[in-house]
């Protein structure tokens, strides 16, 4: 979710705290370090007060896009079944 979030321009923590549902602020900082020690995602940090930290794709990161478009269309195929088998 924190990648879909950075590529459609969420991309402070702020942003990324309000736009990812229930997530408490240790698992995204957590989430976050572990996907720039990945190479997935960068972290910029303003200069500035308050400071700024702005997060970006990563070239490795964008490269997984396409795996997760897969997954979104895999999901979107599926849901209907999915909620067919919850119901009988």
């Amino acid at each position: 979710m924190i990648i879909f979030c950075i590529v459609n321009g969420v991309d402070r923590f702020g942003a990324l705290q309000r736009a990812i549902p229930n997530i408490t602020k240790q698992m995204l900082t957590k989430q976050l370090r572990e996907l720039e020690a990945d190479g997935l995602v960068t972290r910029t940090v303003y200069p500035e007060v308050p400071p700024r930290v702005d997060y970006a794709l990563t070239e490795k990161g964008r490269s997984v896009l396409p795996v997760i478009e897969a997954m979104k269309a895999w999901g979107k195929a599926n849901a209907s079944a999915a909620d067919r088998t919850v119901s009988t």
